[in-house]
């Protein structure tokens, strides 16, 4: 399937106010396991920060939803988000203009080719690394960027069913993906390669998150793919599946898993 008109779709909803862009970050929190599992890294990484003088980088940014959340937890964390598409860009920085947060500059750049030696104190990139076949470039770019001791953070499908592939017949759900998932010694292995030498991983998405991921991402997604209707339908189907999704989502965060279907990787410069 492919997951950008449909994102596109959601981004024209939700971007006419700054009170129905601030309502899609917060749903998306609560909706998202890789946010649990990112936030929860990114809550233990703040902490003794918050009245440091901070730069963080948010590489492949998307709607931004990353950069609000940290730019709301110190005014003394400058926040450069970087994406590839322009209209995104354009949105998200009218967006946090209109807010009153000049902490956050969103920026046009190819991660492919972007780098900024010894600047920032916090790398992120979320959903990001299976879109780009340069991921080793992306990689070292992101290491050189940042500051020694800076942090990389990487929420990714793992090859044990991400992407909704388990097995060799199997399709990437989302198409915009260039590969299923990552192996944990391969990413590590490829981090290693970027210059990174302390790295840790662990899988995230395993029973709990596979069982919200469908009921909270995969069914809905078919759904608006089929038709932009069943934006009609989509408040009811929560109403329904929401408390379960939060106490599967809770239970994913809380436990260690041998195997799941995403990695939560941490790297150090």
């Amino acid at each position: 399937m492919h997951y950008d008109p449909i994102k596109r779709t959601l981004g024209n909803v939700f971007n006419r106010t700054p009170w129905l862009r601030r309502l899609f970050y917060n749903l998306l929190d609560l909706l998202l396991l890789r946010t649990w599992h990112v936030h929860r890294e990114l809550r233990q990484w703040a902490q003794n920060r918050r009245d440091q003088a901070i730069n963080i980088i948010d590489a492949g940014a998307g709607y931004g939803q990353y950069t609000y959340w940290l730019s709301g937890m110190s005014p003394k964390w400058q926040i450069l988000a970087v994406d590839v598409k322009d209209e995104q860009v354009n949105d998200s920085n009218n967006f946090f203009r209109q807010i009153g947060r000049p902490n956050v500059q969103f920026a046009m750049q190819d991660l492919v080719l972007y780098q900024q030696p010894n600047s920032f104190d916090l790398a992120l990139a979320i959903d990001v690394m299976e879109h780009i076949l340069e991921d080793v470039e992306v990689m070292t770019n992101l290491h050189t960027s940042l500051k020694d001791g800076g942090m990389l953070i990487i929420s990714t499908p793992s090859d044990q069913g991400g992407s909704d592939v388990h097995g060799a017949d199997d399709a990437s759900f989302i198409e915009e993906h260039v590969r299923d998932g990552y192996n944990i010694d391969e990413i590590q292995q490829k981090l290693r390669k970027a210059g990174f030498d302390r790295i840790e991983a662990k899988y995230s998405y395993g029973i709990p998150g596979q069982i919200s991921w469908r009921l909270s991402m995969k069914y809905p997604i078919l759904l608006l793919g089929a038709s932009k209707l069943f934006f009609l339908v989509l408040p009811f189907y929560y109403l329904v599946t929401f408390p379960l999704c939060l106490l599967l989502n809770w239970l994913d965060t809380t436990s260690r898993h041998d195997s799941g279907t995403g990695l939560i990787v941490k790297a150090w410069k």
